[in-house]
Protein backbone atom coordinates (compact mmCIF):
# COMPACT_ATOMS: atom_id res chain seq x y z
CA UNK A 1 0.00 0.00 0.00
CA UNK A 2 1.26 3.36 -0.69
CA UNK A 3 1.00 5.95 2.03
CA UNK A 4 0.32 9.97 1.62
CA UNK A 5 1.12 12.78 3.11
CA UNK A 6 -2.36 14.89 4.12
CA UNK A 7 -1.35 18.57 3.13
CA UNK A 8 -2.65 20.96 5.14
CA UNK A 9 -6.33 22.32 4.06
CA UNK A 10 -7.54 24.94 6.17
CA UNK A 11 -4.38 27.17 6.48
CA UNK A 12 -4.77 30.73 5.82
CA UNK A 13 -8.64 30.22 6.83
CA UNK A 14 -8.66 28.47 10.23
CA UNK A 15 -5.01 30.01 11.41
CA UNK A 16 -2.15 31.79 9.36
CA UNK A 17 -0.60 30.42 6.64
CA UNK A 18 3.12 31.72 7.14
CA UNK A 19 5.24 29.23 8.97
CA UNK A 20 6.62 32.19 11.03
CA UNK A 21 2.90 34.03 11.73
CA UNK A 22 1.35 30.70 13.04
CA UNK A 23 4.50 29.64 15.12
CA UNK A 24 4.30 33.21 16.61
CA UNK A 25 0.36 32.90 16.98
CA UNK A 26 0.36 29.59 18.59
CA UNK A 27 3.52 30.29 21.00
CA UNK A 28 1.36 33.69 22.24
CA UNK A 29 -1.90 31.81 22.77
CA UNK A 30 -0.07 29.34 24.69
CA UNK A 31 1.89 31.73 26.95
CA UNK A 32 -1.20 33.85 27.38
CA UNK A 33 -3.31 31.04 28.94
CA UNK A 34 -0.24 28.99 30.39
CA UNK A 35 -0.83 27.33 34.15
CA UNK A 36 2.18 25.76 35.60
CA UNK A 37 0.78 24.13 38.44
CA UNK A 38 -0.70 20.92 38.80
CA UNK A 39 -0.41 17.50 37.02
CA UNK A 40 -0.54 17.25 33.96
CA UNK A 41 -4.15 15.62 32.51
CA UNK A 42 -3.99 12.54 30.28
CA UNK A 43 -6.96 13.32 28.00
CA UNK A 44 -8.26 16.98 27.09
CA UNK A 45 -11.44 18.64 24.78
CA UNK A 46 -10.45 21.81 22.52
CA UNK A 47 -12.58 23.81 20.20
CA UNK A 48 -11.50 23.89 16.67
CA UNK A 49 -12.73 26.99 14.87
CA UNK A 50 -10.78 29.69 13.36
CA UNK A 51 -7.48 30.51 15.45
CA UNK A 52 -9.63 34.24 16.17
CA UNK A 53 -12.32 32.77 17.34
CA UNK A 54 -11.90 29.55 19.31
CA UNK A 55 -7.84 29.76 19.63
CA UNK A 56 -7.71 31.46 23.13
CA UNK A 57 -9.49 28.42 24.51
CA UNK A 58 -7.98 25.93 22.67
CA UNK A 59 -4.78 27.04 24.70
CA UNK A 60 -5.79 27.19 27.85
CA UNK A 61 -6.75 23.42 27.13
CA UNK A 62 -3.23 22.71 25.24
CA UNK A 63 -0.86 24.80 27.41
CA UNK A 64 -1.79 22.04 30.30
CA UNK A 65 -0.07 18.99 28.38
CA UNK A 66 3.48 21.75 28.94
CA UNK A 67 3.55 20.95 32.42
CA UNK A 68 6.39 18.49 33.79
CA UNK A 69 6.06 15.08 33.25
CA UNK A 70 7.57 12.53 30.59
CA UNK A 71 7.86 13.57 27.05
CA UNK A 72 4.25 12.97 25.44
CA UNK A 73 5.79 10.88 22.22
CA UNK A 74 1.83 9.99 21.31
CA UNK A 75 -0.91 12.35 20.56
CA UNK A 76 -4.65 10.23 19.98
CA UNK A 77 -6.56 12.89 18.15
CA UNK A 78 -10.27 12.24 18.04
CA UNK A 79 -12.50 14.92 16.06
CA UNK A 80 -16.27 14.85 14.57
CA UNK A 81 -16.94 14.57 10.70
CA UNK A 82 -18.12 17.60 9.29
CA UNK A 83 -17.64 16.96 5.51
CA UNK A 84 -17.72 13.18 4.67
CA UNK A 85 -20.54 10.70 6.33
CA UNK A 86 -18.49 8.12 8.50
CA UNK A 87 -20.22 5.54 9.58
CA UNK A 88 -18.55 4.74 13.46
CA UNK A 89 -14.55 5.90 13.16
CA UNK A 90 -12.45 6.58 9.88
CA UNK A 91 -8.28 6.35 10.59
CA UNK A 92 -6.40 7.51 8.21
CA UNK A 93 -3.98 6.03 5.61
CA UNK A 94 -1.77 8.74 5.59
CA UNK A 95 1.46 8.53 7.07
CA UNK A 96 2.12 12.37 8.61
CA UNK A 97 -0.12 15.02 8.56
CA UNK A 98 1.49 18.50 7.50
CA UNK A 99 0.84 22.00 8.51
CA UNK A 100 2.76 25.08 7.93
CA UNK A 101 5.11 24.16 10.45
CA UNK A 102 5.93 20.99 9.01
CA UNK A 103 5.11 16.92 9.40
CA UNK A 104 3.32 15.45 11.95
CA UNK A 105 4.02 12.05 11.59
CA UNK A 106 1.13 9.06 11.98
CA UNK A 107 1.80 6.33 14.64
CA UNK A 108 1.05 3.44 12.20
CA UNK A 109 2.35 0.35 14.80
CA UNK A 110 -0.32 2.35 17.17
CA UNK A 111 -2.80 2.72 14.71
CA UNK A 112 -2.42 -1.04 13.84
CA UNK A 113 -3.08 -1.98 17.42
CA UNK A 114 -7.02 -1.13 16.75
CA UNK A 115 -9.19 -3.54 15.03
CA UNK A 116 -12.15 -3.01 12.89
CA UNK A 117 -11.16 1.24 12.38
CA UNK A 118 -11.43 1.11 8.17
CA UNK A 119 -9.00 3.71 6.79
CA UNK A 120 -10.90 6.44 4.82
CA UNK A 121 -8.45 9.29 3.37
CA UNK A 122 -11.91 11.25 2.14
CA UNK A 123 -13.38 11.42 5.52
CA UNK A 124 -9.42 12.78 6.42
CA UNK A 125 -8.75 14.59 3.46
CA UNK A 126 -11.08 18.54 3.87
CA UNK A 127 -11.58 18.18 7.73
CA UNK A 128 -10.23 21.26 9.47
CA UNK A 129 -11.39 19.42 13.13
CA UNK A 130 -8.11 17.51 13.67
CA UNK A 131 -5.89 19.93 11.50
CA UNK A 132 -6.74 22.98 13.71
CA UNK A 133 -5.47 21.38 16.61
CA UNK A 134 -2.28 20.08 15.22
CA UNK A 135 0.21 23.34 14.98
CA UNK A 136 -0.57 23.59 18.84
CA UNK A 137 0.45 19.77 19.51
CA UNK A 138 3.44 20.61 17.67
CA UNK A 139 4.66 23.08 20.08
CA UNK A 140 3.45 21.88 23.47
CA UNK A 141 4.77 17.87 22.34
CA UNK A 142 6.89 18.60 19.49
CA UNK A 143 8.08 15.01 19.49
CA UNK A 144 4.86 13.43 19.42
CA UNK A 145 3.18 11.27 16.76
CA UNK A 146 -0.32 11.10 16.13
CA UNK A 147 -2.99 8.72 16.23
CA UNK A 148 -6.12 10.27 14.14
CA UNK A 149 -9.43 9.03 14.20
CA UNK A 150 -12.80 10.79 12.12
CA UNK A 151 -15.80 10.07 14.60
CA UNK A 152 -19.50 9.99 12.63
CA UNK A 153 -22.31 7.99 13.71
CA UNK A 154 -20.39 6.13 16.10
CA UNK A 155 -21.65 4.69 19.21
CA UNK A 156 -19.67 5.71 22.65
CA UNK A 157 -18.25 2.37 23.55
CA UNK A 158 -17.18 1.99 20.07
CA UNK A 159 -14.72 5.41 20.59
CA UNK A 160 -13.96 4.35 24.14
CA UNK A 161 -12.93 1.11 22.85
CA UNK A 162 -10.53 2.74 20.70
CA UNK A 163 -9.17 5.04 23.66
CA UNK A 164 -8.72 2.02 25.81
CA UNK A 165 -7.03 0.31 23.05
CA UNK A 166 -4.65 3.00 22.94
CA UNK A 167 -4.37 4.32 26.49
CA UNK A 168 -0.71 3.73 27.24
CA UNK A 169 1.04 5.45 29.87
CA UNK A 170 2.28 9.06 30.42
CA UNK A 171 3.37 9.09 27.02
CA UNK A 172 0.22 9.18 25.23
CA UNK A 173 -2.18 11.64 25.72
CA UNK A 174 -5.29 11.99 24.23
CA UNK A 175 -7.15 15.56 22.37
CA UNK A 176 -11.32 15.27 21.42
CA UNK A 177 -11.48 18.25 19.77
CA UNK A 178 -14.81 19.83 19.62
CA UNK A 179 -16.76 23.19 19.87
CA UNK A 180 -20.28 23.75 21.98
CA UNK A 181 -23.48 25.23 21.15
CA UNK A 182 -23.68 26.74 17.40
CA UNK A 183 -25.59 29.94 16.62
CA UNK A 184 -27.54 31.03 19.52
CA UNK A 185 -27.83 34.42 21.14
CA UNK A 186 -24.73 35.06 23.54
CA UNK A 187 -26.88 34.98 26.94
CA UNK A 188 -28.90 31.13 25.53
CA UNK A 189 -25.80 29.62 23.89
CA UNK A 190 -23.67 30.33 27.04
CA UNK A 191 -26.44 29.01 29.40
CA UNK A 192 -26.74 25.68 27.36
CA UNK A 193 -22.84 25.32 27.18
CA UNK A 194 -22.90 26.02 31.17
CA UNK A 195 -25.29 22.71 31.21
CA UNK A 196 -23.12 20.69 28.59
CA UNK A 197 -20.23 21.49 30.68
CA UNK A 198 -21.19 20.64 33.82
CA UNK A 199 -22.50 17.45 32.54
CA UNK A 200 -19.11 16.69 31.19
CA UNK A 201 -17.38 17.49 34.61
CA UNK A 202 -19.46 14.94 36.10
CA UNK A 203 -19.13 11.96 33.57
CA UNK A 204 -23.07 12.14 32.73
CA UNK A 205 -22.89 8.45 30.86
CA UNK A 206 -26.28 9.74 28.97
CA UNK A 207 -25.20 10.80 25.20
CA UNK A 208 -24.59 14.37 24.25
CA UNK A 209 -26.94 16.02 22.15
CA UNK A 210 -24.70 16.84 19.12
CA UNK A 211 -26.40 20.19 18.70
CA UNK A 212 -25.44 20.70 22.25
CA UNK A 213 -21.85 19.94 20.78
CA UNK A 214 -20.42 19.35 17.32
CA UNK A 215 -17.94 16.74 18.63
CA UNK A 216 -20.57 14.78 20.84
CA UNK A 217 -19.67 11.00 19.91
CA UNK A 218 -15.90 11.67 20.50
CA UNK A 219 -16.79 13.19 24.00
CA UNK A 220 -18.88 10.72 24.69
CA UNK A 221 -16.70 7.58 24.29
CA UNK A 222 -14.19 9.79 26.12
CA UNK A 223 -16.86 10.16 29.39
CA UNK A 224 -17.35 6.44 29.38
CA UNK A 225 -13.85 5.50 29.22
CA UNK A 226 -12.58 8.46 32.17
CA UNK A 227 -15.63 6.58 33.78
CA UNK A 228 -14.37 3.18 33.85
CA UNK A 229 -10.70 4.19 34.33
CA UNK A 230 -11.81 6.52 37.59
CA UNK A 231 -10.65 9.48 35.69
CA UNK A 232 -11.45 13.47 37.56
CA UNK A 233 -12.63 16.31 34.81
CA UNK A 234 -11.94 19.84 35.10
CA UNK A 235 -13.75 22.57 33.22
CA UNK A 236 -10.67 25.09 32.33
CA UNK A 237 -12.37 27.38 30.30
CA UNK A 238 -15.91 28.50 28.58
CA UNK A 239 -16.23 31.24 26.38
CA UNK A 240 -17.85 31.43 23.14
CA UNK A 241 -17.09 33.63 19.96
CA UNK A 242 -19.39 36.57 21.59
CA UNK A 243 -16.17 36.91 24.35
CA UNK A 244 -13.46 37.32 21.91
CA UNK A 245 -14.31 38.22 17.83
CA UNK A 246 -17.67 37.61 17.10
CA UNK A 247 -20.75 39.37 17.66
CA UNK A 248 -23.56 38.55 20.28
CA UNK A 249 -26.35 37.53 18.06
CA UNK A 250 -25.51 34.65 16.55
CA UNK A 251 -22.40 32.68 18.58
CA UNK A 252 -20.59 29.38 18.59
CA UNK A 253 -19.53 28.10 22.56
CA UNK A 254 -15.79 27.20 22.83
CA UNK A 255 -14.73 24.91 26.09
CA UNK A 256 -11.61 23.44 27.35
CA UNK A 257 -11.58 20.50 29.67
CA UNK A 258 -8.95 18.93 31.38
CA UNK A 259 -9.27 14.62 32.47
CA UNK A 260 -6.98 13.80 35.15
CA UNK A 261 -5.49 9.98 36.18
CA UNK A 262 -5.82 9.90 40.02
CA UNK A 263 -3.21 10.05 42.04
CA UNK A 264 -2.73 6.47 43.97
CA UNK A 265 -3.38 7.97 47.22
CA UNK A 266 -6.47 9.05 46.12
CA UNK A 267 -8.11 5.77 44.98
CA UNK A 268 -6.85 4.23 48.63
Amino acid sequence: MVHSVRPAAVAGSFYPRAAGELGDSVDALLAGAAQTQGPRPKAIIAPHAGYVYSGPIAASAFSLFGRPGPAVTRVVLVGPAHRSWVDGLAASDAVAFETPLGRVKVDLEALARVSGVPADAAAHAEEHSLEVELPFIQRVAPEASIVPFVVGDARAEEVAQVLDALWGGPETVIVVSSDLSHYLDYRSGRGLDERTAASIVALDPRPLDPEHACGARGIDGLVRVARRRGLRAELVDLRSSGDTAGDRARVVGYGAFAFYERERSESQ
